[in-house]
């Protein structure tokens, strides 16, 4: 086993007061003799950057040891052609991490590794685990040695390692292992692991966030999103069921059931986290996401000259609002694609820019016009009342913000860093003063009934906590005693 492990520097936001709802990871997986799977993995995350952007790592096999890449920063910024033409074998996985859980260091980088009596176990997670405490009180038992606290000080803090520890602990044999330490888990977790010879990947019961199974002419792959089957070449086999756990070798593919399937798939993941490219439970991200728009315009009409979105999550459901409404539709804000997350201290004077920094207005399509402005979501409300009074002072007469989700009232404990509840603008507000806090004219949200409609899937399918409160899986009593104090 070889790690290549750099220096760790760490990314920084450009805009720390406000920044979308993040997912916590995109993993990806492929099995494929002879083929350059290292490359196959970059391009793979590629298409996953979306889901982190805070570290990126690949474990690649030859069948006889397992090396590990991963370092902080963007794909693109981890991974060049020496290193990638340095990881030869024929099973690799990757991650992109945005942490939730765990410090944002190179310790918290995945994929993890162990190393075993019989070899080694490279680990990459996607989602957030609710019952860490009773995992590693079982870890306890199982290997005293691993549970020593000063060992949180020099490895990594994050749920991924524990699993990975569990793996390690439970038995010489990872699949038996699996099937044992799965059934334990609580929450959200797709995970994509590997020792020398094998690629396995499991889906939580609740199926809450999303992970797919791919077929190359030799061989097969596993990834959060269809758009990363589709940028390597692989042709969409099938989701990965709530509850399965899948082994793929030289033997072929099998696939077992460790828990029975209870589907709770994200609702956020329609609305904004995943790329409009992707097809989810057999709908097209894109086509949904015009759907919500249409939905809005039924929910909230308004007179005004013409629509324009939020770049980029935006567009789609401004595209529906504008064919629901008769609005002429126009993009009036331009996008810096290049900004996002950088090592560079920012100035405190770029830190006041804002959002000036991400989008610009077309004072010419602007000016003397009623607009009505699509976003996916409110947070805090620091970005729509930045962006309202750009607006402005572009010249818009009228500013009308529609958003494609409802009001945001719960945090996340499945894998998506929303702020806590105590932040979050909605849960103290009406939308009247919401509105009047962001300086619009008028505000209107997409029912959650509208919104659940438009995704076409059942309601006791999805899983609406960050709207509604209703958690599928229990979450910590610590943070359930959280929830209520905020909101005395």
């Amino acid at each position: 086993m070889r790690v290549l492990r750099p220096d760790g520097r760490l990314s920084l936001d450009i805009d720390p007061e406000e920044r979308a709802p993040q997912d916590a990871c995109g993993v990806f997986g492929v099995w494929a003799p002879g083929e350059d799977v290292s490359q196959l993995t970059y391009y793979g995350l590629f298409a996953l950057q979306h889901r982190g952007q805070e570290s990126a790592g690949i474990a690649v096999s030859n069948g006889r040891r397992i090396m590990v890449f991963k370092d902080m920063g963007l794909v693109a910024q981890v991974f060049d052609e020496a290193t990638l033409s340095s990881l030869k074998g024929r099973l690799a996985i990757g991650h992109t991490r945005y942490s939730t859980t765990g410090a944002s260091n190179w310790h918290n980088a995945q994929p993890t590794f162990r190393a075993t009596a019989h070899g080694g176990l490279a680990l990459g997670h996607n989602g957030n685990l609710t019952n860490t405490h009773e995992l590693e009180a079982w870890l306890a038992e199982l290997n005293p040695a691993e549970h020593v606290p000063e060992k949180k000080t020099m490895d990594s803090t994050n749920d991924t390692s524990l699993v990975t520890a569990l793996l390690v602990s439970v038995g010489d044999d990872l699949e038996a292992a699996a099937l044992q330490v799965l059934p334990r888990l609580k929450g959200a977790f797709c995970l994509t692991f590997m020792n020398e010879t094998t690629l396995f990947a499991a889906r939580d019961p609740q199926g809450i966030r999303p992970l797919v199974l791919g077929r190359l002419e030799n061989g097969w792959v596993v990834a959060s999103e269809t758009a990363a089957l589709d940028i390597v070449g692989a042709s969409l086999v099938r989701e990965v069921e709530p509850g399965e756990f899948i082994a793929i070798d030289e033997a072929g593919l099998r696939t077992k059931r460790f828990a029975p399937a209870d589907p709770k798939g994200c609702l956020f993941e329609y609305v904004y986290l995943a790329r409009p490219d992707t097809t989810i439970a057999g709908q097209g991200v894109h086509a949904t996401r015009v759907e919500i728009g249409r939905q809005l315009a039924r929910e909230h009409p308004v007179e005004a000259d013409l629509v324009m979105p939020v770049p980029e999550s935006g567009t789609p459901s401004a595209i529906g609002y504008a064919q629901e409404s008769g609005i002429s539709y126009q993009q009036g804000l331009v996008k810096n694609s290049y900004v996002g997350r950088t090592f560079i201290q920012p100035s405190q004077t770029i830190r006041q820019l804002g959002i000036r920094l991400k989008l610009n207005p077309l004072r010419e399509v602007i000016r003397g016009k009623r607009l009505v402005v699509v976003d996916d979501s409110i947070v805090r409300g620091n970005t729509q009342r930045a962006l309202v009074r750009m607006l402005r002072e572009a010249g818009a007469l009228e500013v009308h913000v529609r958003i494609s989700s409802p009001p945001v009232l719960w945090p996340c404990f499945y894998g998506i860093d929303f702020a806590t509840r105590a932040e979050l603008i909605a849960p103290g507000l009406t939308v009247e003063e919401v509105c009047r806090s962001i300086g619009a004219d008028t505000l209107g949200y997409v029912s959650l009934e509208g919104l659940t409609t438009s995704t076409h899937i059942p309601a006791g399918q999805l899983c609406r906590a960050c709207f509604d409160g209703s958690y599928p899986v229990a979450i910590p009593l610590g943070q359930a005693e959280l929830l209520h104090l905020e909101d005395q």
